[in-house]
């Protein structure tokens, strides 16, 4: 093979080959992703390329990103951003990828404001702020804050707003939980996504998850819903009367957050909503 032509075609092939030998569950979109990256290019225009002969600067620079996605480091990391609700986030390794899961949410707390004047609405653990900035470009009216005990998560989280426009209709707070006085409310909704892994199923995630991403952002402790307990009792000191507790959970201790919620005083647990599995995902209460 030394002295064929390198093809994108070519190169495609043999790099969802190679990345499937190293166990990663989607190949051929990894290589599409990456070349299309150093190629400066949408990864439709690849196929309108398919044997065009790739330069060796450019595949140089692809390989490089290969072993490093052979590795596990993550896609979305290597090449600096990732899509959600349709939009383009920076993310590093100070944060988590988004998913597709938490898209769920979004469209939760969108339906629930979607008729109120000026909703006000607390993005608890926003991360790389996909959540707020998502909500800020569909609920137009919304007075969003946003809060996160990483400043260098609150700085992506940052460029991120003003990539979309919305910088100036969310404020973000640094802070550990809803402990910053800023953060008193009261809020007509409080939405998070928070840590919800157990101690115990750490070393049990994709190596993709487990050695790249923050683990703070994703163990909450033995039981896995410790910052969902301080968040409910929180919440329901909070909001205002009728407002609503909408989190993200894993369907693993789905049983857990339900009990939390319908022990929460003030708190009057909403439905389950599932996710695209059909498994539990968005739990949500509603303020006495």
């Amino acid at each position: 093979m030394s002295d064929e032509r390198w093809t994108i075609g070519r190169l495609l092939t043999w790099t969802t080959e190679w990345l499937g030998s190293k166990g990663s569950e989607s190949p051929r979109l990894d290589a599409e992703v990456l070349l299309a990256h150093v190629r400066g290019c949408q990864r439709i225009m690849l196929y309108a390329a398919f044997d065009e002969e790739v330069a060796d600067e450019t595949r140089n620079r692809f390989r490089e990103l290969v072993r490093r996605r052979a590795a596990g480091e993550p896609v979305a990391y290597l090449v600096g951003h990732r899509e959600f609700f349709s939009l383009t986030f920076e993310v590093s390794p100070a944060v988590l990828v988004p998913r597709p899961e938490t898209e769920a949410l979004v469209s939760r707390v969108i339906d629930l404001c979607r008729a109120a004047a000026s909703p006000r609405i607390l993005d608890m653990g926003t991360g790389c702020g996909a959540i707020a900035v998502a909500l800020a470009k569909h609920l137009p009216r919304a007075r969003i804050t946003a809060s996160d005990r990483s400043s260098s998560a609150l700085a992506v989280a940052n460029r991120n707003a003003e990539r979309h426009g919305v910088a100036d209709r969310i404020t973000f707070v640094e802070s550990d939980l809803l402990d910053a006085p800023e953060l008193g409310g009261p809020w007509d909704v409080i939405v998070s996504n928070p840590p919800y892994v157990r101690e115990a199923e750490f070393a049990s995630l994709s190596r993709d998850v487990r050695d790249y991403e923050p683990r703070a952002a994703l163990v909450a402790g033995p039981r896995g819903v410790e910052l969902i307990e301080r968040l409910a009792a929180a919440a329901s000191q909070r909001l205002i009367s009728g407002g609503w507790l909408v989190l993200e959970a894993s369907p693993l201790v789905a049983s857990e957050v339900s009990s939390i919620l319908a022990a929460t005083t003030e708190l009057e647990p909403g439905s389950v909503l599932t996710d695209l599995a059909g498994l539990p995902r968005v739990f949500q209460a509603r303020r006495l």
